[in-house]
């Protein structure tokens, strides 16, 4: 009888060498995060897609119904027409960041049930609402 020696990956006739982590013609770092820069590089103030706390403030200030309105439909649609601004912004400079550009079409769908809304419950308050924000519609 013969002795068999079981297979374990890995230990068997062919070495392989670890991948370079480096490209051989420039010597540049060809694998990994370290191509595109530093992932805590420095963020512009323009960076940011989300809306600030003051930038809110104001908004519902202007929009909305009473001083603590947030719920209205105006405060909420003005709110996501901001939101939608700043992602249009964005993804005018970034064209291919498809994940912002699939949240743009979540915003835009959202503000779209509050508009119908709207227009279904106070036609008048619809009317101001897209003359105020300068929607067309």
């Amino acid at each position: 009888m013969s002795s068999l020696v079981p297979f374990l990956p890995g230990s068997g006739c062919s070495q392989r060498r670890p991948r370079p982590t480096t490209c051989r013609s420039t010597g540049r770092p060809g694998r990994g995060r370290e191509r595109y820069g530093p992932a805590d590089r420095p963020r512009d103030e323009g960076d940011a897609v989300a809306l600030s706390t003051a930038e809110k403030k104001t908004t519902l200030e202007k929009y909305g119904t009473h001083a603590t309105d947030t719920g209205s439909p105006e405060a909420q649609v003005a709110l996501l027409t901001q939101r939608i601004i700043g992602l249009t912004e964005h993804l005018k400079e970034h064209k291919h960041d498809h994940h912002s550009r699939r949240g743009l079409l979540l915003l835009v769908g959202r503000r779209r049930r509050l508009l119908k809304y709207l227009r279904a419950v106070d036609v008048a308050r619809y009317r101001a609402l897209i003359e105020k924000l300068g929607l067309r519609r």
